[in-house]
């Protein structure tokens, strides 16, 4: 689990290597977290929740929400939508900090950079999976019917975690550079927030205002096709195939350009750590 280990490892062959050298820093990650918090696992699930129960006293007890046909049970519908974007927000957020977080053990350790995002992208996908417990106990508590288009959840897992890790190869070099780039980028995921259908569904956008485009830009971020995975176990009607391309050809074009990105800027963040 130390970083003399992990050079060790990356003196086997190619993939292996890697593959091990990854997992490595992701259980040293994860152990870190959840040893050093007498409450652990409770962290990584305490937020979501807490944003659910506020979003759901705020628009259903406060504003006199009625659940509609595709968000009924409303606390499902969040969380759903929360989980997924914690594991969002908090992986892009690591990823931005990274270099200058760990840069001694960066310079030192035998390895390619981009596995320092790509174990942020692993140990929070990791926390997301285990949230799920929780999200599942109140699909049961609220009776939520489970359907057959559950079995596109895992394509959503697969779709988060390349768009994750793609923004992650872009921000990550960028913030050395650029010392303002993080308070930048937590306005944009504020932003980014509210238009990625957590809250509510896509069904409800306009398709136009004031002669703007709104559907058409809004379906352009991939987040929103990757919510409507997750959610269609629950809510069939939520699928949408063509988001769900959108989102794939999105995930798959922010991966390449964050490996451009990436490879183009590592030797000059190695100068300017």
């Amino acid at each position: 689990m130390t970083a003399s280990t992990a050079v060790r490892s990356a003196r086997r062959t190619p993939f292996a290597k890697y593959r091990h050298s990854l997992w490595l820093l992701t259980k040293r990650d994860l152990s870190v977290r959840y040893t050093t918090n007498a409450l652990g696992y409770v962290w990584s699930i305490l937020d979501p929740l807490l944003m659910s129960l506020i979003y759901f006293f705020v628009f259903v007890v406060v504003f006199h929400r009625k659940d509609k046909a595709n968000e009924d049970p409303y606390i499902v519908y969040l969380m759903a939508g929360l989980l997924a974007w914690t594991w969002f927000n908090s992986a892009i957020t690591d990823a931005a900090r990274v270099f200058s977080k760990e840069a001694k053990l960066v310079r030192s350790v035998a390895l390619p950079r981009s596995l320092w995002v790509a174990r942020i992208v692993l140990s929070k996908g990791i926390e997301y999976v285990a949230s799920l417990a929780v999200l599942a106990v109140f699909a049961v508590i609220y009776h939520a019917p489970l359907h057959l288009t559950a079995v596109w959840f895992p394509v959503g897992l697969v779709l988060q975690a390349i768009l994750v890790y793609g923004l992650g190869l872009i921000v990550a070099p960028l913030t050395v550079f650029f010392k303002d780039l993080e308070r930048a980028i937590r306005l944009v995921l504020r932003l980014l927030f509210y238009a990625s259908a957590v809250l509510y569904s896509p069904l409800q956008w306009p398709d136009t205002l004031h002669g703007f485009p709104v559907r058409r830009i809004l379906e352009l971020n991939p987040l929103t096709g990757i919510m409507s995975l997750y959610r269609a176990a629950f809510w069939p009607q939520e699928l949408d195939l063509h988001r769900v391309l959108v989102s794939a050809v999105g995930a798959l074009i922010v991966l390449g350009i964050g490996l451009l990105v990436f490879r183009r800027s590592v030797p000059a963040v190695l100068k300017e750590m």
